[in-house]
C-alpha cells in the first residue's frame, strides 16, 4: 500500500501476555503435524506475523484467507494463486458463514495423511491429525473453532488478545485442534503494517491517533474505492480535501454537536465500523506485487 497524503503515525502495541503466547506456540510445536497459520484477506501480508515463520521451521504449513466475505474477490484470488505459487497450501474462507469450512478439513486431513497413516503402517490404530490454528489478534481463530466444532467451544469476543490460553478441540472424527492464543510481534518495523492493522482492528484503538488513522483509511478508501464511498455517504463527488470529506461524512450521518459542529469521534467510529464490518463493500488494502 502506497504512501498517503498524512503523515504516517507510529502504531505499535506488544502487550505483556504476548510474549507469553510466544512462550505457548514454541512449546506447542512439538505436538501437532501442522499449523494452520490464519490471515485476514484484506491484509494477508499485513497479518502474517514475521515470527511465526521461523517458530514453524520444516513443520507443515498452510495458509488460510479469512474474512474474505470482507475482501475484494478479485485480490482475494490472487493472494491464492499467490501462495499456491510458492509452494504453500491456500484457502480463502469466511468462517463466520461457513464458507470453504469443508475444504479446509479436508485440506487439513490431506496435508497430514502421512503424519497419521504412519501409525496403521506400525501395526498401531492411525491417530487424529493434529493442527495448530496460529495467527494476529481479531483475526478470526475463535470464530473460526465454533464453527469447526459446530458449538460454542471457545470463547469469541471482537478485541484484541481475548483469546489467551491454549486449548484442544475436537474436529469431527479425525482432527484434534489446538487453538493458540493470538500473537503479535514486538516492533513494525514498515510502518504500514501497523497502519493496516489499526485499520482492521487488529491492535486497540487507544494506543494511536485514530483521527489520523481514520483520514489515512478515507485516503485509500477515495483513491482505490471511490464509488463505495459515494454510495455508503450519498455523495455525488468525493472533495479532493480528506478533511472536507471527514467532515462532510460526518455531517451526512448526523453526527452533528452544539453550535452545529461535527462530532469527531463518532465519525472516527462511522469510518471504523463501516470498514470492519464491511458496510462499505469488499475491500482489500494489500495485492500481491507479483
Amino acid at each position: 500500500m502506497e504512501k498517503r497524503n498524512h503523515d504516517v503515525p507510529l502504531v505499535q502495541w506488544f502487550p505483556g501476555h504476548m510474549a507469553k503466547a510466544r512462550r505457548l506456540i514454541e512449546e506447542n510445536l512439538k505436538l501437532v503435524d501442522i499449523v494452520v497459520e490464519l490471515l485476514d484477506a484484506r491484509i494477508p501480508l499485513s497479518s502474517s506475523n514475521p515470527m511465526l515463520k521461523g517458530l514453524i521451521g520444516s513443520k507443515t504449513h498452510a495458509i488460510v484467507l479469512n474474512k474474505a466475505d470482507l475482501a475484494d474477490p478479485g485480490i482475494t484470488r490472487e493472494w491464492v494463486e499467490f501462495y499456491k505459487r510458492m509452494g504453500k497450501s491456500a484457502l480463502a474462507i469466511n468462517s463466520v458463514q461457513g464458507k470453504n469450512i469443508k475444504e479446509l478439513i479436508n485440506m487439513i486431513n490431506t496435508l497430514t495423511q502421512r503424519q497419521t497413516s504412519k501409525f496403521a503402517a506400525q501395526g498401531a490404530r492411525p491417530r487424529n491429525a493434529r493442527a495448530m490454528i496460529a495467527g494476529i489478534p481479531n483475526v478470526g481463530k475463535s470464530s473460526l473453532i465454533n464453527r469447526l466444532a459446530g458449538s460454542a467451544a471457545t470463547k469469541t469476543e471482537n478485541r484484541p488478545g481475548v483469546t489467551r490460553a491454549k486449548q484442544w478441540i475436537r474436529i469431527g472424527k479425525n482432527i484434534d485442534l489446538l487453538d493458540m492464543p493470538g500473537l503479535l510481534w514486538p516492533k513494525f518495523d514498515d510502518p504500514i503494517v501497523g497502519l493496516n492493522l489499526a485499520f482492521t482492528g487488529a491492535v486497540n484503538d487507544d494506543t494511536y491517533d485514530k483521527e489520523k488513522v481514520s483520514l489515512l483509511l478515507l485516503d485509500y478508501l477515495k483513491e482505490h474505492y471511490p464509488k463505495l464511498l459515494e454510495e455508503r455517504y450519498k455523495i455525488d463527488a468525493l472533495p479532493e480535501d480528506t478533511t472536507e470529506l471527514f467532515e462532510l461524512i460526518g455531517r451526512k450521518r448526523g453526527c452533528i454537536i452544539k453550535g452545529g459542529r461535527v462530532d469527531e469521534e463518532k465519525i472516527i467510529t462511522v469510518i471504523f465500523t463501516d470498514f470492519r464490518n464491511g458496510r462499505l463493500g469488499k475491500i482489500s488494502l494489500e495485492a500481491p506485487s507479483v
